[in-house]
């Protein structure tokens, strides 16, 4: 899509009420922040109060997740015994996050048990390609055949009810513990037979907040254990920052107490002792001191995450694990080439996609792209860039060894499960959710495929016309140093904790320069009825704008307010995240 193409967006302002200039004066800070609060959600002064306050003493109870105690009494007696455990984690970066959770939980539980053994714990991860997702019964034969007593899963298991009886015929002990949904079958839940099951979205469970990740339930089980076998507490609290990371990087909604757990873990992961953590923040050129969840999301997170998309998680676990300045040193330089490949790798699958979709199936409803030379691992960021860009349901499929694979990512007035379902004939295998699903199939069926999916589709063209969500009408001059500041507190931002966003229109345009290595910054300098000079910047192809905005210098913008430190001088700014050209009014006829 061309930036020369007139934007269609609607531009919707939040309207839920309360008592702005009660709840300010009471919480200690401005009406907009409590706007701002409870356009995220928030009602009463102690939500509110938890959200700007809150401390880690608030996180739940572990106790109150089901079948925890009786996963900690287990392990607990199969330490003491000397039995061999193995942990089964999953190639994404929760799974290797809880994986090094669980290892290092265990032995250090272990070196306090008498009897227990730490040599007598290890690991496995399954390929991405050879494996896929989750215990498989290779992995089961494998650990019968090696001596292994106890299984124990994280971030994977819940729907293992097959592969779970396998192990129990072999008569291993198996603990699950996952955060995914649980399996529905005719008379309700489909459990698998393991001798205990946690995950917070198990039916009955009395824990107060269901969307944690797998990394959690293993931190929130590590604290029971370290208590039962005398370890002292601070040792758990140190490995709040793996959780911190995996919470980011699965896309959890930082609402409630993922909030909680990223905010403090984001502190902790400034002065973190772990040497693998260290080097990737160093090779990546961050400041520690200056680490927000966008690092975690889209700097540190495929960093860890790219070792299973193109060679295995291993690495990133290695990474996590060592205590080795060498070897983390590389490591992290490995990790990171290897996600600098990923990046040109799925720059060029997007650029294929892109095409495909504009040359012929621009018209369509659910785009289904075939790209049979992409990693299959990069389906799903493609298809999420589709979207993004096309604001469409879409699919990518790839090549496969033995069929064609493929992942979806949807909009919110499509429910991809769902559509998939009523295509079933034509799927070997399929899954998902209402936003995003994996399928595999035959790659014959690729066209019918595509062609029952927008046949029936029930959208309309309103459904993709992109939404954005202004919190707060709010005039340039009411921005101040304080009020940015206290914008910070809000921080953590992310999936359900979204950075605010403000509007004003009729601000007149001075000038406008295009700045950047790239050109990519647009620099403008806004000014308002009242005369209020202030700069914005906007990032985009700056010549293009410039094109675009020949003889028009009227502007409406959506906007984050900042300030310009450059020399010792300290300036207000705004960031344009979205705008409207048009002619200037002649109330700014300076």
């Amino acid at each position: 899509m061309s930036i020369h193409e007139e934007k269609k967006e609607i531009w919707l302002v939040q309207t839920k009420r309360a008592d702005f200039d009660g709840l300010s004066k009471k919480l200690g800070v401005s009406p907009v922040s409590v706007r701002i609060m409870r356009n995220r959600g928030l009602e009463t002064e102690a939500a509110m109060r938890r959200y700007l306050y809150g401390t880690p003493a608030e996180l739940y109870d572990p106790s109150l997740l089901r079948d925890l105690e009786r996963a900690v009494t287990i392990l607990t007696e199969k330490l003491e015994a000397g039995k061999k455990i193995r942990i089964i984690g999953d190639y994404d970066i929760d799974g290797v996050c809880s994986t090094c959770l669980l290892l290092k939980g265990l032995k250090r539980a272990a070196r306090a048990l008498p009897g227990a053994v730490p040599d007598r714990i290890d690991y496995e991860i399954p390929d991405r390609i050879r494996d896929g997702y989750g215990i498989n019964e290779t992995i089961i034969l494998a650990a019968a055949a090696d001596g292994i007593d106890t299984l124990i899963t994280c971030d994977n298991g819940i729907a293992a009810a097959s592969e779970i009886g396998t192990a129990k015929k072999h008569g291993l002990t198996v603990i699950v513990t996952d955060h995914h949904e649980v399996p529905i079958g005719e008379t309700g839940e489909r459990l698998p037979p393991a001798d205990a099951i946690v995950n917070p979205k198990r039916e009955g469970d009395g824990y107060p907040f269901r969307e944690i990740c797998g990394a959690v339930v293993v931190y929130k089980l590590l604290k029971r254990l370290y208590e039962a076998a005398g370890v002292p507490l601070r040792e758990w609290e140190e490995l709040l920052e793996f959780a911190a990371i995996a919470t980011v990087g699965d896309v959890m909604r930082l609402q409630d107490e993922n909030r909680l757990l990223v905010k403090y873990g984001l502190k902790q992961l400034a002065a973190t002792k772990n040497v693998g953590l260290r080097k990737l923040i160093e090779k990546n050129g961050l400041d520690p001191n200056a680490l927000t969840a966008y690092h975690i999301g889209f700097v540190i997170g495929p960093c860890l995450n790219a070792g299973g998309r193109l060679m295995t998680a291993k690495l990133a676990l290695r990474l996590l694990l060592t205590e080795n300045e060498d070897e983390a040193d590389r490591l992290a330089e490995e990790l990171k080439s290897l996600n600098d490949m990923r990046k040109d790798m799925t720059k060029k699958g997007e650029d294929e996609a892109a095409r495909q979709v504009t040359e012929r199936y621009v018209q369509d409803k659910v785009l289904v792209v075939f790209l049979p030379d992409c990693h299959e691992s990069l389906a799903g960021i493609i298809a999420g860039r589709l979207r993004e860009h096309f604001h469409k349901p879409a699919l990518v499929l790839t090549r496969g060894e033995t069929s064609v694979k493929g992942s979806g990512r949807s909009i919110e007035q499509y429910h991809m499960f769902q559509a998939l379902c009523k295509t079933a004939d034509l799927l070997q295998k399929f899954g998902g959710h209402p936003m995003a699903a994996g399928l595999s199939m035959e790659e014959r069926n690729i066209g019918e495929f595509r062609r029952r999916l927008n046949a029936e589709a029930e959208l309309n063209a309103e459904d993709f016309i992109p939404k954005i969500w202004i919190d707060v009408p709010m005039p340039l001059e009411y921005i101040s140093e304080g009020l940015v500041r206290e914008f910070k507190r809000l921080e953590p931002f992310g999936q359900g904790n979204e950075k605010p966003q403000f509007a004003q229109k009729n601000l007149w345009i001075r000038n406008v320069r295009v700045l950047g290595k790239n050109r990519n910054l647009a620099k403008l300098t806004l000014v308002t009825g009242s005369g209020l000079s202030m700069e914005g910047l906007l990032f985009t192809d700056g010549d293009a704008f410039l094109e675009e905005q020949a003889g028009r210098d009227g502007i409406d913008i959506v906007y984050y307010p900042d300030i310009n430190e450059y020399n010792g001088t300290r300036t207000l700014q705004v960031v344009i995240k979205h705008y409207r050209l048009h002619e200037r009014r002649l109330s700014h006829g300076k």
